[in-house]
């Protein structure tokens, strides 16, 4: 990694950038703690990730102005309720005016929920799994998440971890830039080995800082381009 450069130098740059490390501080999000995670109600993981879902390649406030709606009609997304759905009333609700009319989205939910079943009867429940998994391998609960589940490749596995407060990086197209600029990176994003190599990086980071992956990936964000963090 010759071109890895101190994450300290990353933090100067984002200060820079931002107006002063009082002002950039302020800019970074809390993240949960790993038991608070622990206690989420599933009905609560399985909106988080259907929501993230279908705010992929959609506008997000859209979606959020949608979302009481999707409550209501999939019953606060409790798992059993939503896996007890007729083939006829999936349809209605894909066709539903007041939600999106997506059928393949719409059917990611119950893909999604019998997952989180199958998850709760072998393995204690997705969200002791996400829990327990170590920062220093987030590309493996990716690998889980879009192995396991339906439309969770890319960066909706990641955004739903982070609006749950599981610490992730973001490969954004800042933090893409930046890899590919600095060198750090021999393979595509989208690969294995690639995605090895990003997580070394920001293991390292992680080592010499002490901060979390999210607030690792913000700052460098906000190091670099257009701050899309």
């Amino acid at each position: 990694m010759t071109h890895l450069e101190s994450f300290s130098t990353i933090y100067q740059r984002a200060c820079e950038r931002k107006g002063g490390e009082t002002s950039l501080e302020s800019l970074l999000e809390p993240v949960g703690s790993a038991s608070a995670i622990a206690q989420l109600p599933e009905n609560r993981l399985l909106s988080a990730l259907s929501k993230k879902v279908f705010q992929s390649g959609f506008v997000w406030r859209i979606v959020e102005s949608k979302w009481p709606a999707y409550e209501q009609a999939f019953f606060n997304f409790e798992p059993m309720k939503v896996l007890m759905l007729s083939p006829e009333q999936w349809q209605a609700r894909a066709s539903d005016p007041t939600l999106i009319r997506h059928y393949k989205k719409t059917l990611a939910i119950y893909d999604n929920a019998l997952m989180m079943e199958e998850f709760r009867l072998e393995q204690g429940g997705l969200p002791q799994i996400i829990s327990d998994w170590p920062e220093d391998d987030i590309i493996g609960l990716w690998a889980l998440l879009k192995s396991k589940g339906t439309r969770l490749g890319g960066n909706t596995g990641p955004y739903f971890l982070r609006s749950i407060g599981k610490p992730t990086f973001l490969l954004t197209n800042d933090i893409k830039g930046y890899f590919k600029t600095h060198q750090l990176i021999d393979y595509g994003f989208t690969s294995q080995s690639g995605l090895k190599q990003v997580q070394a990086v920001f293991n390292h980071w992680q080592q010499e800082s002490g901060r979390n992956l999210s607030t690792l990936s913000r700052i460098l964000a906000m190091s670099v381009g257009d701050n899309r963090v």
